[in-house]
């Protein structure tokens, strides 16, 4: 059996979907392939109890409601009834000893917070942010654009002009700074410096890595600008609405439908053979793929193999989930809302916790990531019940042995259930320090560990949901490899797009956006 296409798609992750959506909307034949019985890579429902909504994986859309995408897609997204939905507290810390602050899309609010958690801190805050606003339209226009196109350079010519050249390379010399550079010579108090410090851990850094403060100020001014929004009914509703724009334009998605291999003549790309047998032709060939899966098995390229050798992957994550009776009634006030709630002793600990997984131990201490989605959107559970998604970004891909002395290390060093469950108890331990009779209350748990994240998508190598390190040197330009050019493989015709290309991991879709708008949609 032998079909063709204008595009064929490998994958349905947010990328996939957001290339096939506009393409489709351009006029082009578009087919995608999954090879998972779901489609929506990391935009994932379940039921955790009947009548109860969870995302497993990925839940929050700051990047994608302040992006490109939105605005090729968001009207006919909102046509087919996809929704935001947030509250006015995106995040927040809780330390040990109960002490907290929170952030608010309230620019104000922020700043008299910070000044109250330390003098001064609030003051800066605001001058530090509003330095990054002064340069918003640089740095996210070489975080979020085509690096090799005329906009890129127009920008940057148009900036160097305005600048002088040893003014732009102050202002690239600047987003360098660490997380911890920038935390250590702006914030004098350790609650304000905690409130930032893990969100590096978002973006696949350490506090340590280069870049990470930039990220944290770009995370802190989206946070206020969009809040920490969440798809109303689960991210399943978003994977839905972008299906629905590809079919009503002509294009396919088809789910357990697993690519073997990429067809290639006279070095361009021809079309996808699948498992099944099927053969479908097809002008250009888009690959949502981590590089491996691409290069090795897909396309064998054995002009990139030294580059795959040397291609990292980044620290695993470890999901957990509650549903609870009841509200969350934290032992420290003024938390309920607060969309992402950071437990941390503070720079230190993340710090610590990080360097702990990224040498194969178990952390002792985990910087522990709770997600509230009722808060903005109480359809997620029945009334008197709770749902609570929890992220630890910081879990050994490769297991070692256990910081804290406590749980055995598997011989082969990988994640077993009952490791698994033995780390997520360390977890909910520290969890029920913050919340009255927390124990008492939990109905369900599920626990995810980085080998439960590879299951569901094999773009998670060993649970690294980034899709690869995101130190500087295999980033931006040089993501995935130092001589990557765009979006293109080497093979005419056949576009690497997914969190494994620029610009990078996150629900923003923009490798699909840019991928698409080069292919002329």
């Amino acid at each position: 059996m032998a079909t063709s296409t204008d595009i064929a798609i490998i994958g349905s992750g947010i990328n996939a979907l957001v290339a096939g959506a506009m393409l489709a909307k351009s006029g082009k034949s578009v087919m995608l392939f999954e090879r998972e019985a779901i489609a929506g890579g990391c935009m994932r429902s379940e039921n955790l109890a009947e009548g109860v909504t969870y995302d497993p994986l990925a839940t929050t859309f700051v990047l994608w409601v302040t992006g490109a995408a939105r605005g090729a897609l968001g009207a006919d997204l909102a046509r087919h009834g996809v929704e935001f939905c947030a509250t006015d507290t995106p995040t927040g810390v809780l330390m040990p000893d109960g002490r907290a602050l929170t952030y608010t899309t309230d620019r104000a609010r922020n700043v008299a917070a910070f000044n109250a958690a330390q003098a001064g801190d609030g003051t800066q805050l605001a001058a530090d942010l509003d330095a990054f606003g002064a340069n918003a339209e640089l740095l996210f226009g070489l975080m979020g654009g085509d690096p090799w196109s005329k906009s890129t350079a127009k920008l940057m010519a148009k900036e160097t002009w305005k600048r002088k050249p040893r003014g732009i390379a102050a202002t690239m010399g600047d987003a360098l700074t660490s997380m911890r550079g920038w935390l250590e010579t702006s914030f004098e108090g350790d609650l304000t410096r905690a409130l930032w410090a893990p969100w590096c851990l978002h973006a696949g850094l350490s506090p340590e890595a280069t870049f990470s403060g930039q990220m944290g100020q770009v995370i802190g001014f989206a946070l206020e600008a969009a809040g920490a929004p969440i798809v109303k009914g689960g991210a399943a509703e978003m994977v839905r609405g972008l299906i629905a724009i590809i079919e009503e334009h002509g294009g396919t998605v088809q789910t357990s439908a697993k690519v073997a291999k990429i067809t290639t003549s006279n070095g361009k790309a021809t079309g996808v053979k699948l498992a099944s047998g099927e053969k479908v032709s097809a002008k250009t060939v888009l690959a949502s793929t981590t590089p491996n899966q691409l290069f090795e098995t897909l396309a064998p390229t054995p002009e990139k193999q030294e580059d795959l050798r040397k291609y990292r992957y980044g620290k695993g994550n470890f999901q957990l989930h509650f549903l609870i009776d009841g509200p969350v009634n934290w032992k420290t006030e003024g938390l309920e809302n607060v969309q992402l709630l950071h437990l941390t002793a503070g720079l230190d600990a993340v710090s610590k916790a990080g360097n702990e997984a990224e040498r194969g131990m178990l952390p002792e201490v985990p910087t522990i990531c709770v997600g509230q989605p009722c808060a903005a959107d109480p359809s997620r559970a029945p009334e008197g019940q709770t749902v609570l998604w929890l992220q630890m970004p910081e879990a050994p891909r490769f297991i070692k042995g256990d910081a804290k002395g406590e749980i055995e290390a598997p011989v082969d060093g990988q994640w077993s259930e009952d490791l698994r469950e033995a780390y997520a108890d360390r977890i909910q331990a520290i969890l029920s320090q913050h919340i009255e009779n927390f124990d008492a209350r939990i109905v369900t748990r599920r626990a995810i560990s980085p080998a439960d994240l590879q299951a569901y998508n094999m773009n998670l190598v060993g649970g690294d949901p980034y899709g690869g390190a995101c130190s500087v040197e295999q980033f931006f330009l040089w993501r995935p490899f130092k001589d990557s050019v765009r979006h293109e493989t080497g093979i005419k015709g056949l576009y690497h797009i997914g969190a494994s290309t620029h610009p990078g991991p996150g629900l923003s879709g923009g490798s699909g956006f840019l991928t698409a708008k080069e292919l002329g949609a």
